[in-house]
């Protein structure tokens, strides 16, 4: 079963100057011009794709730069909240597999065939 994956994206304009160019740069990979560019263009994906684990990270070194910045499920659409507490399952819309294997919800384990089969997946951060 393939993991959800999580994108980052730039919320809006923040007062971070140098050190957000830096942070975006160290982030992404991107040269400074580039950086500037994601900046500029609010609101703006910078990574697509990433395990919750990446992303969490990267958007904490960016907020401490003073970029806004959100992290979100690709596959529900849900926004971990800025304290990175973990989801409500509830309203997650996974096309793919339960809502307990989302890794940016609370629960630990479901009931589904899977966690039957081979028990009790460890499914939170």
């Amino acid at each position: 079963m393939e993991e959800p994956a999580f994108t980052v994206l730039v919320t809006e304009s923040g007062n971070g100057g140098q050190q957000a160019l830096r942070a975006v740069r160290a982030v992404t990979g991107l040269s400074l011009w580039r950086s500037k560019l994601v900046l500029g263009s609010v609101p703006a994906v910078v990574l697509e794709e990433v395990p919750l684990d990446a992303a969490v990270v990267a958007a904490r070194r960016l907020r401490e730069t003073g970029v806004p910045t959100a992290v979100r499920c690709t596959w529900c659409d849900r926004t971990v909240p800025r304290d990175e507490t973990l989801l409500d399952p509830a309203p997650c819309a996974s096309r793919y597999w339960p809502a307990a294997h989302c890794r940016a919800n609370s629960l630990t384990s479901c009931d589904c065939e899977i966690c039957g089969t081979y028990g009790p997946m460890s499914l939170t951060l």
